[in-house]
């Protein structure tokens, strides 16, 4: 018996007939990165483990349990992506992009691997779209990159689903003061904590407070909070970012328990989250990670960014019948018995020619006219191309609609092209 291959749980094919939500979300994106003046990015999928473990974070549940690990044949520790912030802040480093006093606006998209339940959109291996700014300090950058989402948002026409949640983490030493108030108080209440929150409580004491677990949401509730531990510098960042969102007609909800689970962030943090997916909310998460640069090797340079899962805002996309149909080709190609292939496919070649921006098939395996209309009509094609061998010797081609009304007519090869543009236009 032959081995039947499968693919892995948590890798999913993406055909055909389930693709064009995919482009759709991939044209907006590359729209909306041009409009800001954002410059693709791309990034090796994998990397040195280390840069993982220095930049997310030893503690944070994606090294401790979700990376793809593995060593190569000298032995050192290597990783899949399992996100691109580090990896294009390594490229930026490494590639001389962060120089004093230069601004980098860069975007990447590609996928990602983490090994942890597959779930309503995500995957083990999932796809995700990021943009980072390098050299840009202050809030007005960080309003830049919301907008930018909110109009990616807004031509996917998704934007009434989704809600804008915003925070701040204050700088290095106003979440080491933080610290020390969450520990003792969570130390208060340790019998409460389940086992994830017990692993964090000396190593990421803030991840607790993003725990869903029913059982602690009382005592997370009553737990400190971080703006009393604000500096007046820090204050006034979070309110100036407040007042260029209002400015820019940005409403956004303050949720003071949104901490994000990378070890980078400093400052703002924000999400977009929907309640369309039931509890998979969040869809698009980012902030400021001005340490991260600075940790990986670029002396005194901010930096700001977010991401999102593409399988995520496709999966809103399809709870609100945004996704779009398969395109279908705009002309289908036969010939009669009395052409041979090779005339056929000769003019399938010349309307490609002459309609670029046409989808063009060529019936490639003969049969009779009649089961050719019928792989015609099974394609969706709008028109048929029909050469028989009266119109090849007169260099005419038949126009057949077969889609809505219209007459059928034959009529010069180099007429055929304006025609059918002609009736696409109608």
């Amino acid at each position: 018996m032959k081995t039947q291959f499968t693919r892995l749980r948590g890798m999913a094919d993406l055909l055909p007939a389930t693709i064009a939500p995919w482009q759709r979300l991939e044209a907006a994106v590359g729209h909306a990165m041009r409009a800001y003046g954002y410059g693709e990015m791309r990034t090796p999928l994998i990397e040195r483990t280390s840069l993982f473990q220095r930049s997310i974070g030893e503690a944070t549940d994606i090294v401790e349990k979700e990376m793809y690990t593995f060593s190569d044949r000298k032995g050192e520790s290597m990783s899949l992506r399992p996100e691109n912030t580090a990896g294009c802040v390594r490229a930026a480093i490494e590639n001389g992009m962060l120089q004093p006093g230069s601004v980098n606006r860069v975007w990447y998209t590609g996928p990602m691997f983490r090994y942890e339940r597959p779930q309503l959109g995500r995957q083990r291996q999932f796809f995700q779209v990021g943009a980072e700014v390098y050299g840009l300090a202050g809030p007005a950058v960080e309003a830049e990159l919301i907008l930018l989402s909110a109009r990616l948002w807004r031509e996917l026409d998704i934007m009434d689903a989704l809600t804008l949640e915003i925070n701040t983490l204050g700088d290095p030493d106003d979440r080491a003061r933080y610290r020390e108030k969450l520990v003792a108080y969570f130390n208060e209440h340790k019998s409460i904590l389940d086992e994830d929150s017990l692993r964090r409580l000396d190593r990421n004491p803030l991840r607790i407070l993003d725990s869903k677990n029913p059982a602690m949401q009382d005592m997370i509730n009553a737990a400190p909070s971080l703006k009393d531990s604000l500096s007046d510098e820090s204050r006034g960042h979070f309110a100036l970012l407040c007042e260029l969102l209002e400015a820019s007609g940005i409403k956004a909800t303050i949720n003071p328990r949104l901490v994000r689970g990378l070890d980078y962030y400093s400052h703002t943090v924000f999400e977009w989250t929907t309640t369309e997916l039931g509890s998979q909310s969040a869809v698009c998460a980012g902030g400021r990670y001005d340490g991260l640069l600075e940790q990986l090797g670029a002396k005194n340079m901010p930096g700001v960014g977010w991401a999102f899962g593409m399988e995520r805002v496709i999966a809103l996309m399809d709870k609100l019948g945004k996704t779009a149909a398969p395109s279908a080709p705009d002309v289908f190609v036969m010939g009669t018995d009395e052409v041979s292939a090779a005339d056929s496919l000769a003019l399938a070649e010349y309307i490609r020619q002459q309609l670029p921006n046409a989808s063009v098939l060529h019936n490639t395996g003969g049969g009779s006219m009649k089961s050719q209309f019928r792989k015609a009509d099974k394609s969706g094609a709008a028109f048929a191309a029909i050469i028989g061998g009266d119109e090849l010797a007169k260099g005419l081609v038949t126009l057949k609609p077969l889609l809505g009304g219209g007459e059928q007519q034959t009529l010069p090869r180099t007429e055929f092209a304006e025609a059918v543009q002609n009736r696409i236009n109608e």
